[in-house]
């Protein structure tokens, strides 16, 4: 069966009751810019790139566009093209990051409206509640979520959502507050850690999609010539594409996609391990393997249990970030993807908190650790991994 006669599988996205395709098409990866451009500036080759990936994911019946006021031009070139397909058929969601009033959040709506050239967004993100200040700020009374209140019963948004960089704390509160439909938050294969939120949409009945899976969950469109041999015959990306899937309770993973050809590897990934679940087993089976092998079965176990926030940590040192890094990236061979998250580091702001280790205070540590299982081995983890991964800084997408 060829890709071009299947349509992938929905699932029920939560309270929303929308039929959600498995795989969403991402909107920040196909856009011109990562700065709003004027219409003029636009490249006629670059919005075809951008319309015929459009095309191809509807044909695939991929239906849910996804994007963000923070994707730079994707929204205005999203608006020549989304007018001209049938309404009732696509499921269109954007962004906008949290206000401290609710006039700020309407002007910033009506820019989106306005790029998008629609009546009404089905999903309306929250973008970026990744920490209690954050929540804080969009949950005030008489500020922002007034705003959203008003658009609601205007039937300009059909339902409130929001994504998150955040820890998993700040993200079970959110879901918890009960006013959102829906979230975008990171959990795939090397990024276990978020569950517990899952957990609470599931009771909540909140929808569920999965961000960057294949950029941030290892930058597997690069893989390492190890994870492609543990994963055969599947490829990286259809590896953790099922083993995110394979749970009822993630209903659609973003395909952040450049080109309309990025679409086949996951669609046929998943006609595969249709046909052959066995696959999906083993992979994880090998992954999993190879992880106890590198780095010991009571690591595996325990590395990431009572550590220390990094707020507590002298020098803001994100210490369990940096371990997981080390622990995924040496045992699967993940180095450019290690390198890639660790040299954000002190660069994300609020997306992506903390330091590196280049400074860290050993002995300070030391006592936040006292009754860690390795607390002799984290400090020199620590000073390995700034040596393996350290390069010069680099910035979020979007900041550049």
């Amino acid at each position: 069966m060829s890709i071009a006669s299947i349509h992938v599988p929905r699932r029920r996205f939560g309270r929303t009751d929308l039929a959600m395709p498995v795989f969403s098409c991402g909107g920040m990866r196909y856009q011109q810019s990562w700065q709003d451009v004027a219409p003029g500036e636009i490249n006629p080759d670059e919005q075809q790139q951008l319309e015929d990936c459009i095309r191809q994911a509807l044909d695939l019946g991929i239906n849910h566009i996804e994007t963000a006021r923070g994707y730079g031009s994707s929204e205005w070139q999203l608006g020549r093209i989304l007018p001209k397909l049938p309404r009732d058929e696509i499921i269109v969601q954007t962004k906008i990051g949290p206000k401290e009033t609710a006039a700020e959040f309407l002007d910033v709506f009506e820019t989106s409206m306005e790029n998008l050239q629609l009546e009404y967004v089905d999903l309306l993100g929250v973008h970026g509640i990744n920490n209690q200040e954050l929540l804080d700020r969009a949950m005030r009374p008489g500020g922002m979520w007034s705003a959203i209140e008003e658009l609601r019963r205007a039937q300009r948004i059909r339902h409130v959502g929001f994504s998150t960089h955040g820890p998993v704390e700040v993200i079970v509160r959110a879901v918890e507050t009960g006013r959102f439909d829906y979230m975008n938050l990171h959990w795939y294969y090397v990024n276990p850690f978020t569950w517990p939120a899952i957990a609470a949409a599931r009771r909540r009945d909140v929808g569920v999609f999965i961000i960057s899976p294949n950029d941030k969950g290892g930058k597997l469109y690069a893989p390492s010539e190890k994870l492609r041999d543990l994963c055969a015959p599947l490829t990286p990306m259809q590896f953790n594409d099922q083993f995110c899937l394979r749970h009822p309770e993630v209903h659609t993973l973003s395909l952040g996609v450049a080109r309309p050809t990025d679409f086949a590897e996951h669609v046929e990934g998943w006609q595969r391990v249709e046909r052959h679940p066995e696959w999906l087993q083993q992979a994880e089976a090998r992954v999993q393997q190879a992880l106890r092998e590198a780095h010991g079965e009571a690591w595996w176990a325990q590395w990431h249990c009572g550590l220390p926030a990094w707020e507590t940590v002298p020098g803001e040192v994100n210490v369990f970030e940096i371990l997981r890094l080390w622990t995924y990236g040496t045992a699967l061979d993940l180095i450019e993807w290690a390198k890639m998250r660790y040299n954000l580091l002190g660069q994300g702001g609020h997306w992506f908190p903390g330091q590196n280790s280049a400074d860290l205070d050993e002995s300070a540590l030391d006592r936040l650790l006292q009754d860690h299982p390795f607390r002799q081995r984290i400090p020199a983890i620590l000073r390995e991994a700034h040596d393996l991964f350290h390069e010069a800084p680099v910035q979020r997408a979007s900041q550049q």
